[in-house]
């Protein structure tokens, strides 16, 4: 908890950067010092000691502004401008002139010095004082008081409580009081007749009712639906590729709907032009689906021939299956092992081993992460390897026959 002693001492390590004042109250703040001064060259040399950061931490307390600034000798002075603090009856009437002012209050909230404040608050004529350690007995200000009020200026323009903190309060307790104050005036103005509309006991309010059950949810289709028929128009998109993201989004839909997963989460870019791929087989491919092939190879920085042989090994299996298309890997003993002499067995042949590979002339099978055999076939004398037939967990079975 802040007590009010806490809060009426504040020490700031840091001061913000910049050396003129930007706001009207932080201006005045230094003019209050600049109009006392006979000494146009000692205010010059202050303003560039506290733009060389010779100014030290500044502490401020009620009536007083402290700081270590470094001149020319090794050891700093010690440097104090100080501004008279408020008596209690003159805080109170400040504070009941702010409460009864929204925007006042409202500007105060906002870190600003409120214009009705303005004569109150800001330092008048001969009430901020210099005091500093240095030798120099001219007429103040110092250049060490000066660069001192500089500097303050700096944390007036960010925080106009260290103003009114000067004068006294802090800020902790200065809102304290204007909210006991404000919550006051808003209850004088409250008016005393009963209001129009009587209100509701909050027990009545708050109090459950029931409602209906929900209606049982709609049976999910046994398949997803054919799109409309798209107009061949040549200011519109291509037909097909219309019709793909249709019958695709209407696919995905049925999927998300009966299972509760989506079929191609996580999907990379080729993974997702391979399955929009793998729905038109190449055999017999149309003019649109092969403009379709091209479309998707441009996209994904492929050749048609690479997205034909994809699609093939998507229809297998999907992702496994494109896996063991495309990534060599090296499976347990176990399976693998066994898997030769149970094609040997089966007069299959003698298939040679490579990786996750079995290869016999222009056969061979590839062992899927899954567990799962997937067929390839060749032509003879040639590694265009191409994905044929469906996969299984056994490698006779998988063989096409």
């Amino acid at each position: 908890m802040i007590t009010a002693r806490d809060d009426r001492r504040r020490t700031f390590e840091t001061v913000p950067a910049g050396v003129e004042a930007v706001s009207w109250w932080g201006r005045a703040w230094v003019s209050a010092l600049e109009v006392a001064s006979s000494d146009a060259a000692r205010l010059a040399r202050g303003r560039a000691y506290a733009a060389e950061g010779h100014v030290d931490a500044v502490t401020v307390t009620p009536g007083r502004i402290v700081a270590y600034v470094r001149g020319s000798r090794a050891r700093p002075y010690r440097t104090e401008l100080s501004l008279p603090a408020f008596e209690d009856a003159e805080w109170r009437e400040l504070l009941e002139a702010v409460a009864a002012d929204p925007a006042a209050l409202a500007a105060l909230l906002e870190r600003e010095v409120p214009q009705s404040l303005a004569e109150s608050v800001l330092p008048g004529a001969g009430e901020l004082v210099p005091h500093c350690s240095c030798p120099d007995f001219g007429r103040p200000p110092c250049k060490h008081a000066a660069a001192l009020c500089y500097r303050a200026a700096r944390l007036l323009d960010a925080d106009p409580f260290v103003l009114l903190l000067l004068r006294g309060r802090g800020e902790r307790e200065l809102l304290d009081e204007l909210g006991r104050r404000s919550a006051a005036h808003a209850a004088r103005e409250q008016p005393d007749s009963a209001p129009d509309f009587p209100g509701v006991p909050a027990r009545a309010a708050l109090a459950r009712t029931g409602l209906p059950l929900l209606p049982a949810p709609l049976a999910a289709p046994a398949a997803a639906g054919l799109p409309p028929a798209y107009p061949a128009d040549p200011a519109a998109p291509d037909p097909l590729a219309l019709d793909q993201l249709a019958s695709d989004a209407a696919a995905r839909a049925l999927a998300l709907l009966t299972t509760g997963e989506d079929p191609i989460a996580g999907l990379t870019l080729w993974q997702d032009a391979v399955r929009l791929a793998s729905a038109h087989p190449t055999a017999g491919l149309t003019g649109a689906a092969r403009t379709l092939y091209r479309d998707l190879a441009r996209a994904t920085g492929r050749t048609t021939t690479d997205l034909a042989r994809a699609a093939a090994a998507w229809r297998q299996g999907g992702r496994p299956a494109l896996a063991a298309l495309e990534e060599p890997w090296d499976p347990p003993a176990g399976p693998f092992d066994r898997a030769r002499p149970a094609l040997l067995a089966a007069a299959q042949g003698s298939f040679r081993p490579d990786r996750n590979r079995l290869t016999c002339g222009n056969r061979q099978l590839r062992l899927g992460r899954d567990a799962l055999w997937y067929p390839y076939e060749s032509r003879l004398m040639d590694e265009d390897w191409w994905p044929t037939g469906h996969a299984s967990p056994d490698p006779v079975t998988a063989l096409p026959r």
